[in-house]
């Protein structure tokens, strides 16, 4: 045991010199000793191809052990409301009336009578509509503006090669465009009378950034439209944050569809913050009141728009458009398949061998895309979609994307024949081998006005028009 001893007391001072060599090592050198439980700190950034941020992110290093956290959502209900402020100009809305339907430029006309009494709005309607108003129905032409809509600088498909024409790479197609959008003609709401093609042209007049849109249901299928004719006085009033005026309404059994959809409980709120409550909707002497929003608060969808380019074969850019419902390349007139070389951030992604390929919003996918065995999506996911059109095999299926890559398809110079490519249904063009087209994720969103949420509005009209998984109920086993 002695000799057992005094080997541990040697050892104890061997270990307690190395421990004093070290510190006054460390200490000569200018350094601390850390200390166990410390560990390095982890950064985080978000970076995009061309640079790098810093800063309130989703993501959060939490705790000495570098914890990986989410801090929110990555998205979420945006809502808006108009700050009082005096000597501002009058606010401004553009009314759209779907074409060729005598009956919807009578109610328009109608509005536009109600509206144009008040002093709190100037209406803007195209010159050809405002001559009708004129003709037809008596309307006071000299209380309405006339909207001459103006091309947005570096939209459009006739581009030509001039000195101005840049050849585009890839840093340039992620920077917002410095082009000067103010215009002091423009509207402050733009309401839409008509269908869903209605909506995809105001978001073509608007190809730069949109003012929120009113869509009231004149259409066929209004997937898009949650506003009936009878709110609209009261819909773009409140919309532009000015109260809105009871009327009468004879038609009560019409309003009882939307009397009996339930409303919107925002966090922190009553039962009843939106939606149309019976006991609360209806006033005095069968008055009715259009209710949508929460505390002045009103609910918008930001509808994602894809900002789509087409080169040629040189690089140069000779078309560009913003679509809200997807952009197609298919095969046109030619009886081959189409062959089309598609990338993702310059990685090649697939070889297309199809009818085409369609690249969608969430907005769209519920259009060409869903027809083609695509995905329904929420308006709110911000990705784009790829989805083949009969493609010649079975492993090519619907794809879904982040909102921050660069897709690309091109017709390699071996394709047997030429391409096409269509923008929302329009602007058709044809794509020569070597041409290419590039999607991405638009800056110019179009914010569209909900009745109650993004939410409920979406699901309510996935069942009341597309009869969203419906079946007989399964009975009881008893």
């Amino acid at each position: 045991m002695r000799n057992g001893a005094v080997y541990s007391e040697e050892k104890t001072s061997t270990q307690q010199q190395e421990v004093e060599s070290v510190e006054e090592d460390t200490l000569s050198k200018g350094k601390l000793m850390p200390s166990p439980s410390e560990r390095r700190k982890m950064d985080l950034s978000w970076c995009a191809p061309d640079t790098c941020m810093t800063g309130e992110l989703r993501e959060q290093v939490v705790g000495q052990h570098n914890n990986i956290l989410f801090n929110h959502p990555a998205t979420g209900q945006v809502t808006y409301q108009w700050a009082d402020s005096d000597n501002l100009p009058t606010p401004k809305v553009l009314i759209l009336v779907k074409q060729n339907d005598d009956d919807l430029l009578r109610t328009a006309a109608d509005v536009v009578k109600d509206l144009i009494s008040f002093d709190d709005i100037k209406i803007l309607v195209t010159p050809e509509v405002s001559a009708k108003f004129s003709h037809y129905y008596d309307v006071d032409n000299q209380k309405i503006l006339l909207f001459d809509p103006k091309p947005v600088p570096g939209f459009g498909g006739n581009h030509l090669p001039s000195d101005s024409l840049q050849y585009a790479s890839y840093e340039d197609l992620n920077e917002v465009e410095n082009i000067d959008h103010e215009n002091e003609d423009g509207p402050d709401l733009i309401c839409t009378l008509g269908g869903d093609g209605l909506l995809m042209y105001a978001s073509n007049l608007f190809a730069g950034p949109c003012p929120p849109i009113l869509c009231i249901s004149a259409g066929s299928l209004g997937f898009l439209t949650p506003f009936s004719r009878c709110e609209m006085v009261d819909a773009i009033r409140i919309s532009l944050g000015l109260p809105a005026k009871e009327e009468k309404s004879d038609n009560r059994e019409n309003e009882k569809a939307w009397l009996e959809e339930p409303s919107l409980k925002l966090p922190g709120q009553g039962p009843d913050v939106q939606g149309r409550d019976e006991q609360n909707s209806l006033g005095k002497e069968g008055s009715t009141k259009v209710k949508f929003g929460a505390n002045n608060l009103i609910c918008l969808s930001m509808r994602m728009r894809l900002d789509c380019r087409v080169f040629n074969k040189e690089g140069v850019v000779r078309a560009r458009f913003n679509v809200l419902n997807e952009v197609v390349i298919d095969r046109g007139s030619s009886p081959y398949l189409a062959a089309l070389e598609c990338f993702c951030d310059d990685v090649h992604l697939t070889t297309v061998q199809a009818d085409g390929v369609i690249f969608s919003t969430p907005t769209g996918s519920t259009a060409y895309s869903m027809a083609a065995g695509g995905s329904v999506v929420h308006p709110a996911v911000p990705c784009i979609l790829v989805t083949p059109i009969c493609p010649h095999v079975l492993s090519f299926r619907s794809m879904v994307f982040p909102d921050h890559v660069v897709l690309r398809c091109y017709v390699p110079d071996d394709a047997r024949s030429d391409a096409a490519v269509a923008f929302d249904g329009k602007h058709r063009r044809e794509l020569h081998r070597g041409d290419s087209v590039q999607i991405q994720m638009s800056a110019y969103p179009v914010p569209t006005i909900n009745r109650r949420d993004h939410s409920s509005d979406w699901l309510s009209s996935l069942k009341r028009n597309f009869n969203f998984n419906t079946r007989a109920r399964q009975l009881p086993l008893n």
